[in-house]
């Protein structure tokens, strides 16, 4: 074995190749007749095409490989120490949606890869191409559409808005073909939609499979890095709503955006998983309408205005939502269970986060939670997951119980923990401000998080430290 390495290093610095080069290279060998230049994969005796004998040698062609980063204008990528890298001032692109731009982080990085997901339907073909449309009167657009034809995405882009002159559009699905746009037009913008049906002939396997997934994305990853190309690839999500493809798409691009909502409400919630260039779990509310995508400014009061004067079971809390604080309402329902097991419902909320607190509530408070029925949900489609909303789930359930209503200008903060005390949140100030804007005169809050922060003047902040303590101010 020692042997043939040593044989095949000698080969190799006879061709004039470095150790180092054939690692990053693939060797094809072939025999060429010195005499005519007949090429043969196999060594022949005798030439078949001029009939001279023992006139084959082998010669031995260097491919590159294929996905190394190499740009446009033939620029190679090197090792360099840190304090060489140059930096450029690469500022951010932004879009006419402030919401995207939210959550994105400011803006559209030059350069970076999007991911965006989501349930058919919901969106994201009509979200990318209201956005890149926007993004066509600041630099070039390639809509590259694997899925509709060149006039469905015509008719579509006439009903969201004006179509710019530097806006591509290529209804193509061979990634050879792609590439070979992209270094003609050389755009400053390409969408890809969707990834799971593009495909490179190099692999002999069917369009959306893992390999071919994985492929082109990393193909259009190379593009995107050595040419400073913002690009967006739409993928499509299995039942459970998990990203269709390999689970290492999410680890190659920048950015992952979740586009939720369903399908029968009007509100959709783009969300940040992933981001490079920014804060993750950042959501942005949009509105679907006739004429595209509306972005929601003011999510609370949208979240707030059907709420019902003196209605029991009923609690605000104010979320956090990536950066942003979302004041929103959560309803609960306890009705006296008809057969043995108490069932448990919740929407938009943990499972396990509402089941620990209806059993805090019957061991610190003296609540009977185990012949009742709870069902819970957060209204608006929200997906609430944070520890702050737990003080605002147990006076929901506390006041369906007790039948008694809660006050609609109060509000709850608060985590829970398992010996019934209020546990300290973060972001306290933000919250409140949040809660103030909107006209809220109180707020229940853990008493170790009020501490030394500035408390706007139009609200009272009234810090607990039990869960007992809450109850008896609030109820009585």
């Amino acid at each position: 074995m020692m042997k043939q390495m040593v044989c095949g290093q000698v080969v190799l610095e006879a061709l004039g190749i470095k150790k180092e080069e054939s690692i990053i290279a693939k060797k094809k060998s072939t025999f060429v007749c010195q005499n005519c230049g007949y090429k043969s994969a196999k060594y022949l005796g005798r030439c078949p095409n001029c009939g001279e004998w023992s006139s084959f040698v082998e010669e031995v062609e260097v491919q590159e490989v294929k996905n190394q980063r190499v740009s446009m204008t033939g620029e190679r990528s090197k090792p360099l120490k840190l304090d060489e890298v140059e930096l450029f001032d690469t500022p951010r692109i932004e879009t006419d949606l402030d919401e995207f731009n939210r959550v994105l982080g400011g803006g559209v990085v030059p350069g970076s890869l999007v991911l965006i997901g989501g349930d058919p339907g919901i969106g994201k073909s009509t979200l990318l191409l209201q956005v890149s449309t926007q993004l066509a009167s600041r630099g070039r657009v390639l809509y590259v559409s694997g899925e509709e034809s060149a006039q469905q995405i015509k008719l579509r882009a006439e009903r969201l808005g004006d179509i710019d002159r530097d806006f591509y559009l290529y209804a193509e699905t061979n990634m050879q073909s792609i590439r070979a746009e992209v270094e003609r037009l050389k755009p400053n913008f390409l969408i890809i939609d969707s990834i799971q049906t593009i495909m490179t002939p190099e692999i002999q396997s069917t369009q959306g499979s893992v390999s071919q997934v994985r492929e082109v994305t990393g193909e259009l990853m190379q593009i995107a890095k050595t040419n400073d190309i913002a690009t967006f690839i739409v993928g499509h999500v299995t039942k459970e709503g998990q990203l269709a493809g390999p689970r290492m798409l999410e680890h190659m691009v920048d950015t992952v955006l979740y586009f939720e909502g369903e399908r029968n409400n009007t509100f959709r919630i783009l969300r940040a998983v992933k981001n490079r260039f920014g804060s993750t779990n950042e959501i942005g509310i949009f509105e679907m309408q006739g004429h595209g995508l509306v972005e929601v400014t003011n999510p609370s009061e949208v979240f707030l205005e059907e709420r019902l004067e003196g209605s029991t079971g009923s609690a605000i809390v104010c979320a956090l939502e990536g950066t942003r604080p979302i004041l929103v309402e959560i309803q609960a329902l306890t009705t006296p269970t008809m057969f043995g097991n108490a069932k448990r419902t919740t929407s938009g909320l943990d499972f396990n986060r509402v089941s620990l607190i209806m059993a805090v509530l019957e061991k610190r408070t003296g609540l009977l939670m185990q012949n009742q029925d709870a069902y819970l949900k957060s209204a608006g489609g929200v997906k609430l997951d944070e520890p702050a909303i737990d003080l605002a789930v147990a006076v929901a359930v506390a006041s369906s119980y007790k039948e008694l209503p809660t006050d609609a200008r109060e509000c709850f903060i608060g985590e829970i923990g398992l010996t019934g005390e209020i546990r300290r949140v973060t972001r306290i100030e933000q919250r409140l401000n949040e809660a103030a804007k909107l006209g809220f005169k109180k707020v229940y809050a853990p008493k170790n998080s009020i501490v030394g922060i500035d408390i706007p003047e139009q609200i009272q902040v009234i810090g607990v430290t039990t869960l007992t303590e809450c109850l008896k101010l609030v109820f009585g």
